[in-house]
């Protein structure tokens, strides 16, 4: 299996965004809504564009060498850091190299290995039960298709897209987590608030080949300005086409 370079973490991938001067933000009220979906049309483009400016080089966070090591990153990522699923990914594959070793593990002994990073006991199931399912039924090699890799433990949709995207290129859908949640709320991208309709509503706007980079993109932009609270709307290019009811105007 080929071996994609590394990811690079949240601190590392900031050296990666472009800087922005400060501005004065512009209140909600006097940034037109688009009314046709001619208009929205545009807006979505000028956003795509904007965010090609500011991260162009957005990418997957979570360290890996190969599709198996971003799955067991993925999966250990859940209400976790990605800075601390990278402290701990090291290790744990140096003890655990192959999806065989994993599938081989103790689980009392995993369970401590993974401990961080939070929820471990459920997590410790899910890796050695995707290292067996990988095993028994894909020949040990990670799954190319989203059908075929939500069969595996710990892969549901969101983990499926990150694996099928950043591995391998495959643009099976858009990764909807916290960041992409919030920040395609605050754009207007969607009025939804669960996941699985958010995607399907960023799929119909979102042209197929921008699948994957607009949840990188999206992702880093919610860590480094659209934060959840008192979002940094002063260095945020994204202001004058940005009606968000939260925005903050002090900043």
């Amino acid at each position: 299996m080929p071996r994609p370079a590394a990811a690079v973490d949240e601190t590392e991938q900031s050296a990666f965004t472009v800087a922005t001067p400060s501005h004065a933000v512009t209140p909600p009220r006097r940034v037109p809504k688009p009314k046709t979906a001619a208009e929205r049309g545009a807006r979505v483009k000028k956003i795509l564009g904007i965010l090609d400016e500011i991260y162009p080089h957005a990418t997957c966070a979570l360290h890996h060498g190969n599709a198996w090591e971003l799955l067991v990153a993925t999966i250990l990522s859940a209400q976790c850091t990605d800075k601390r699923v990278n402290e701990v990914t090291p290790g744990l594959f140096r003890k655990y190299p192959t999806i065989q070793d994993m599938a081989n593990a103790s689980q009392a002994e995993l369970e401590q290995d993974i401990r961080s990073t939070g929820f471990y006991k459920n997590k410790t199931k899910s890796l050695i039960g995707a290292a067996q399912t990988i095993l028994r039924d894909f020949g040990g090699q990670v799954p190319r298709t989203l059908d075929e890799m939500i069969t595996v433990p710990g892969a549901a949709r969101k983990t499926a897209n990150v694996v099928l995207g950043t591995a391998f290129g495959i643009a099976s859908g858009v990764v909807v987590d916290t960041h992409v949640h919030r920040v395609s709320r605050r754009l207007d991208l969607t009025k939804q608030d669960e996941p699985v309709k958010i995607e399907q509503d960023l799929i119909k706007i979102l042209p197929r080949e921008r699948w994957i980079l607009f949840s990188h993109q999206i992702i880093h932009h919610g860590r480094e300005r659209c934060i959840a609270r008192k979002p940094k709307c002063s260095v945020c290019p994204l202001d004058p086409i940005c009606y968000a009811k939260d925005k903050n105007l002090a900043g």
